[in-house]
């Protein structure tokens, strides 16, 4: 097939949630489909990584979207009815690519990726399309609003909130919109009665993420990792060490904590000590799961699955995360990670890893057998193809 991705960032590198998905699906694809790039760039340095998409996609076309444009976006949209997430993404310089490219080409099908991008073939029905999710953004943004404290923050994010679970019904124009949890899917069918949605998990590339051997003697060491600069992972860090650390700490005094990931904000930056390590951008983030003893990703706001949790979970590296990493996987608590919700019962379970190697090593062993039957990429890949062959059957 000839397939077009249409997507709102360049998928490279690959180091964040919506870039990642993207690449790894499409390097898969591409053995077996013709596939070409529609995206937006926000610099001139962006263009650089074209060559390196090149190697999957026949074709790479960009669409220049900087900053400043996207925030004059937003303000002229503050009296419209729409997200401002879809203000940020509007760009008439797109629509006439989009145009372009389907008058020039004919395409078997079409992804779209994240509803920012929806706006630019909802309308287009005479070609198959999957709307692919990343999350249900109504829900995200609903727990988001529910942990803000600024109370103008809150008022805004309670007008993104309602903006955006309005807009969600554009999902309804699409030949199928996937999501990557059932708990997200259960989300959309009951909020909007749906019924052309179906799971495309997030996966992961277990080639990089490969379980070697890992050391289950030592329990000094816990790791979070993901961008620092993203407002869920900013809040799980913060909380984490203010309210479940110092429970740890009690019984493991000398404990480390690393905060691994690229662009730490002021206020990640502001939580190092002698016990805390933040890291900035890591080259080697598998190197650095395998030095870890237990992971935690104590998110309290966000949906769909979280990346950090499958990739330790690849790795061996037992997880203790909140119900916002787990509720996503299917799985029962124990099988690679342990679910806890509130700060006793978190430090708890991490405490009682910490405590027993057998335990660490067990449930790190669950977890490697579920990713690699039901999370890695090239499985993921495999029911991303099948739904385009579903799509264009019909």
């Amino acid at each position: 097939m000839k397939i077009l991705f249409l997507a709102n960032r360049l998928p490279y590198p690959p180091y964040r949630g919506d870039k990642l998905k993207i690449y790894n699906l499409a390097k898969r694809l591409c053995q077996q489909h013709e596939l070409h790039l529609l995206t937006f760039i926000q610099n001139e340095e962006d263009k650089k990584y074209i060559k390196d998409l090149a190697q999957i996609f026949k074709s790479v076309h960009v669409v220049s979207l900087p900053k400043w444009a996207s925030a004059l976006h937003c303000i002229a949209g503050i009296w419209d009815k729409k997200p401002f997430q879809v203000h940020y993404f509007s760009s008439k310089a797109m629509r006439r690519q989009v145009k372009k490219m389907l008058a020039t080409n004919t395409f078997d099908a079409i992804h779209v990726q994240h509803l920012r991008m929806a706006q630019y073939l909802n309308q287009q029905h005479d070609i198959p399309r999957i709307l692919d999710l990343p999350d249900a953004f109504s829900l995200y943004w609903q727990r988001k609003q529910a942990h803000a404290s600024n109370p103008i923050l809150k008022w805004l994010e309670a007008i993104e909130q309602k903006r955006v679970y309005q807009y969600e019904r554009i999902l309804a124009d699409f030949n199928l919109s996937l999501v990557c949890s059932a708990e997200d899917q259960a989300y959309l069918i009951d909020e909007h009665h749906l019924n052309n949605t179906a799971l495309l998990p997030n996966g992961v590339d277990t080639d990089t993420f490969i379980a070697k051997n890992h050391d289950y003697s030592h329990n000094h060491t816990l790791l979070f990792t993901g961008n620092m600069d993203y407002k869920p992972n900013v809040d799980a860090v913060i909380y984490f060490v203010s309210s479940i650390l110092p429970l740890i700490q009690e019984v493991f005094p000398k404990l480390r904590f690393i905060i691994a990931g690229q662009r730490p904000v002021a206020k990640v930056l502001a939580l190092a000590n002698e016990h805390i390590l933040v890291t900035g951008f890591v080259p080697d983030m598998a190197a650095q799961y395998n030095e870890a003893s237990v992971v935690v990703a104590p998110l309290r706001f966000g949906a769909g699955t979280q990346n950090k949790v499958l990739e330790a979970m690849s790795m061996g590296v037992p997880v203790v995360c909140s119900n916002i990493g787990f509720n996503g996987l299917g799985i029962e608590s124990g099988e690679g990670a342990i679910m806890q919700t509130d700060p006793v019962s978190f430090a708890s379970s991490v405490i009682a890893l910490l405590s027993s190697e057998i335990m660490r090593e067990s449930v790190g062993s669950k977890g490697i057998e579920l990713i690699q039957k039901r999370y890695a990429w090239d499985i993921i890949a495999q029911q991303l193809n099948q739904y385009f062959y579903q799509i264009t059957a019909q």
